[in-house]
């Protein structure tokens, strides 16, 4: 009985060996794949400058994400592949091993990360921003009580819009059809992040003279991470450092600045604190 008993107990911590094992082997999986066959696979949204979009004279992919992507895919010395992704696929295609990272303004949410792990340090900090007309009388976050506001779908700005102001939320599958649907009066606002329809009544002023951006305070600002699968702790752990040398070096605000974000203070505090610990 003994010997049978001790067999049993030898065999049971070799299947809790083999089965720890077999879990940091598939931590590392990703981080080994990417440097064996030299591609950094990077899920980005192409919605709008100043994160992503098509160059309409080049057809190039450009914006802020776009130049992280690439900045990260250098630090680790391969090739940088994009797959274009939208709000309501992009969780999907990470989990099926399409892309290995999502740099698709993916705010920090404790719902999501729950289901899939993260860069510890942001590359940005965003909130939302309301597009409405301007003869609409709205002012502040409170007056779209009991109004239908549009958003991306799978966008964080659902449940506080719902929750704390009582709007009625539309979700469409992107941004553009959030903004068409504001135009065409099936909402009275569209809620996207702030850079990004900031820079919008801007670069096309003829088309949205008559709204703007009214309300005095963005809504719930949140951290820009990168998000990757569970468990993947090798892969995390290197692109932290890299995030962490872009911030530090610089590189990271002078990309914002280039990509014309028109909120660049996280960023510059960012730069002083991780220059000053090196």
């Amino acid at each position: 009985m003994f010997v049978k008993a001790l067999t049993k107990a030898v065999f049971a911590i070799s299947i809790s060996l083999a089965t720890l094992a077999a879990t940091e082997a598939s931590a590392d999986a990703t981080l080994d794949r990417i440097k064996g066959r030299g591609k950094l696979t990077v899920g980005v949204i192409l919605s709008g400058a100043p994160f992503g979009y098509i160059d309409p004279a080049s057809q190039e992919q450009k914006g802020y994400n776009v130049d992280l992507a690439k900045a990260l895919a250098a630090d680790l010395g391969v090739e940088l592949e994009t797959v274009t992704v939208t709000p309501p696929n992009r969780v999907q295609f990470l989990q099926q091993g399409k892309v290995d990272i999502l740099i698709a303004n993916m705010q920090y949410t404790e719902d999501r990360a729950k289901i899939l792990d993260y860069v510890p340090t942001p590359y940005d900090r965003a909130g939302g921003a309301a597009v409405v007309r301007k003869d609409s009388g709205l002012k502040d976050w409170a007056d779209l009580k009991g109004k239908p506001v549009c958003i991306s779908q799978g966008s964080n700005y659902a449940q506080p819009l719902a929750e704390e102001y009582g709007a009625i939320v539309k979700g469409l599958p992107s941004q553009p059809e959030s903004l068409l649907a504001l135009q065409g009066g099936n909402c009275v606002a569209a809620v996207h992040v702030g850079a990004t329809v900031g820079l919008l009544l801007v670069d096309r002023a003829d088309e949205w003279k008559d709204y703007a951006i009214p309300f005095p305070t963005e809504l719930i600002p949140s951290d820009s991470v990168i998000w990757l699968r569970k468990g993947e702790s090798d892969t995390q752990a290197a692109l932290d450092n890299s995030v962490k040398k872009l911030h530090a070096s610089g590189k990271l605000l002078e990309m914002a600045k280039a990509n014309r974000l028109l909120n660049t203070k996280y960023l510059e505090e960012e730069k002083t604190k991780l220059s000053a610990a090196q």
